[in-house]
């Protein structure tokens, strides 16, 4: 016999499992799709639980947003460009889901790099090992140049660049984000830090310029972001450290000018979680109103899958 008590569960008190509250009901369940079905059909299969379901309620906050004609912010950072999906932002500019995007440094590099070359992403490791990493000339002239020229006419960062795709015309300038956004008068910010863009290495490089055109995307992306106020959406896509610090400093920058900015919704989309777009982007901006989601997974599968639904959400009030 053991010399220490037991707990007597004959005493405990029990209760129908029908007056339990359950997270799971048949109602909710996943349905297998037969092949050939329509996305609506696919997504309307999945089980409505947990990042469906919340999926679905940031489409539903985006779409809600531009029937209101309310403010749908991007901000992104070089991963969308790499895995090939800008195509999937440039669709929303054109269709006018988008009130304006941002992006890191480095994301304007890679939208220039596929615009001209039509490629980018260089292998960083093998090229670090001779000093060759990020030294493509072209690269750097056509950037450091458009955002020297951009000073002249007071430009933002995206501005100078976008004008440059638009003037210049390489071949692949549809695919240019950057381009697309000053053709159809959409602000295109582009936030850089100092020294972490492979443009910085080359003398072409001008500090001052580039200062100047980040200062002034700071204080465009800061203007739109208080047009978020009840009922605009800010979504984030693979910004770790730049944006997260440049929305949550945009947003108080927007209260202290503006008055209320509040009651709106934010997302942060990363195959890890982040501390920065996790504080500074889903938490601390819709503490006093609004709702923040977050969503792992890659880029490549969560952005298309964001887009489809809110398409056909969309085309269903004939939008």
């Amino acid at each position: 016999m053991s010399r220490y008590k037991e707990i007597d569960l004959t005493l405990i008190k029990t209760l129908s499992i029908r007056n339990r509250k359950s997270k799971m009901e048949t109602r909710l369940a996943g349905k297998p799709v037969a092949a050939g079905v329509s996305f609506l059909d696919f997504w309307e299969s999945l089980p409505r639980v947990l990042a469906v379901r919340e999926m679905d309620g940031l489409a539903d906050a985006v779409v809600r947003a531009v029937r209101n004609k309310k403010a749908v912010l991007f901000m992104m950072g070089a991963h969308v460009v790499k895995v090939g999906i800008s195509p999937v932002v440039s669709d929303w500019m054109e269709k006018g889901v988008l009130r304006g995007i941002a992006l890191n440094g480095a994301g304007a590099v890679h939208d220039v790099e596929m615009a001209y070359f039509g490629a980018t992403s260089e292998d960083v490791a093998e090229a670090l090992k001779d000093g060759s990493f990020g030294m493509a000339k072209e690269t750097a002239d056509i950037i450091n140049g458009a955002v020297r020229a951009g000073l002249k006419d007071r430009l933002g960062f995206g501005e100078a660049l976008g004008r440059k795709v638009l003037e210049d015309n390489p071949a692949h300038a549809g695919d240019s984000l950057l381009g697309r956004a000053f053709r159809l008068g959409i602000p295109a910010t582009v936030h850089v830090a100092l020294g972490t863009d492979i443009v910085h290495q080359h003398p072409s490089a001008d500090g001052a310029a580039i200062g100047d055109a980040s200062m002034r995307d700071f204080r465009i992306f800061s203007n739109l972001v208080s047009e978020l106020n009840e009922g605009g959406v800010a979504l984030l896509f693979g910004s770790a450290v730049v944006l997260p610090e440049v929305f949550l400093k945009a947003l108080t920058v927007a209260r202290n000018v503006y008055g209320s900015v509040a009651d709106f919704t934010t997302a942060n989309f990363d195959m890890i979680r982040q501390y920065r777009s996790m504080v500074n982007v889903v938490e601390r901006p819709t503490r006093d109103g609004g709702k923040g989601f977050h969503f792992t997974g890659h880029h490549e599968l969560m952005l298309p899958l964001l887009a489809a639904v809110v398409n056909e959400k969309l085309a269903s009030d004939g939008k």
